[in-house]
């Protein structure tokens, strides 16, 4: 991998770019806590040749908002399952704003064929 390509990867959201330490640093959140949201299911780091956990900037947007949630009172189970379905909700909500916008797009350009 060259310098340039490395540097491209800045902008990747998915890049696991954080090692555990920093992440818990930069969320403010013990590793323990980067764990347990891994154990349960909320995000799954990737491993590094050596073994370590590393995160993305997607990922840890999502576990700040489950520190949000678990900082509020709400329990870590929880918080994830909360989290999920927002991201999921998030992700349907994208969809279907694609499928109106091709839909409307088809319908002006029939109405255009109409006339």
């Amino acid at each position: 991998m060259t310098a340039d390509d490395s540097y491209g990867r800045l902008d990747d959201d998915d890049y696991p770019a954080y090692t555990m330490g920093r992440a818990a640093e930069m969320l403010g959140t013990t590793q323990g806590f980067l764990r347990a949201i891994g154990e349960a299911r909320l995000i799954t780091p990737l491993r590094s040749a050596g073994g370590h956990r590393r995160y993305s900037r997607y990922q840890l947007r999502i576990a700040a908002r489950a520190r949000e949630l678990v900082d509020h009172g709400t329990p870590i189970e929880a918080a994830c399952r909360i989290v999920i379905l927002e991201d999921q909700l998030e992700e349907a909500q994208r969809i279907n704003a694609a499928y109106r916008r091709t839909a409307e797009s088809a319908n002006s350009t029939a109405a255009a064929g109409d006339g």
